[in-house]
């Protein structure tokens, strides 16, 4: 009965380690943003660190993924809204694709006339960006302030303009 019981305590204790460990995420509002180091599609290499100064929306998304297909109108759209910040160098999309085909992806940057800067490894799940950034589903995205500190994350639509505005004081 011992044994038993020492065995469901210890069995207790594993259980509740493992369930707290999975609910600590790295990716957390406060946290900072790991660096991002991948090919732009014009194969010139990136960094997220060359942002510095400004809030940045790092959007995780790939051409296989319909609601992130459908989501590049709005940034479009979010994009040209904030042009004097972005201008101003205050602002920045970055997009993270997750894609496998650079040929797929480029059609889609060129589709939708995506004109912030978009990386990838073509590593899709297995991108060591997408492990760093805990992704588990797109669309995905996080915003950092200009030192490099998450400030929100998963803002999508009106919530994520609405975000925006209050950070910039417009609207």
């Amino acid at each position: 009965m011992n044994n038993m019981k020492a065995f469901l305590t210890l069995f207790s204790v594993l259980i509740l380690t493992g369930y707290t460990s999975a609910q600590q995420s790295k990716i957390t509002i406060g946290q900072q943003a790991p660096e991002i180091t991948l090919s732009k599609n014009d194969g010139s290499t990136f960094n997220l660190s060359s942002l510095k100064g400004r809030v940045v929306l790092i959007d995780f998304w790939a051409t296989w993924c319909a609601p992130c297909v459908e989501e590049q109108p709005e940034l479009k759209t979010l994009y040209q809204t904030f042009s004097a910040q972005v201008k101003g160098q205050a602002f920045e999309i970055l997009g993270v694709s997750l894609d496998r085909s650079k040929e797929s992806w480029q059609k889609a940057i060129d589709r939708f006339g995506i004109s912030w800067p978009q990386v990838s490894d073509l590593k899709f799940w297995k991108s060591p960006v997408a492990k760093a950034y805990e992704i588990q589903e797109l669309p995905f995205n996080i915003i950092i302030d200009g030192q490099g500190k998450i400030i929100a994350q998963n803002l999508h639509g009106k919530e994520l303009e609405d975000f925006l505005s209050k950070h910039f004081g417009s609207k």
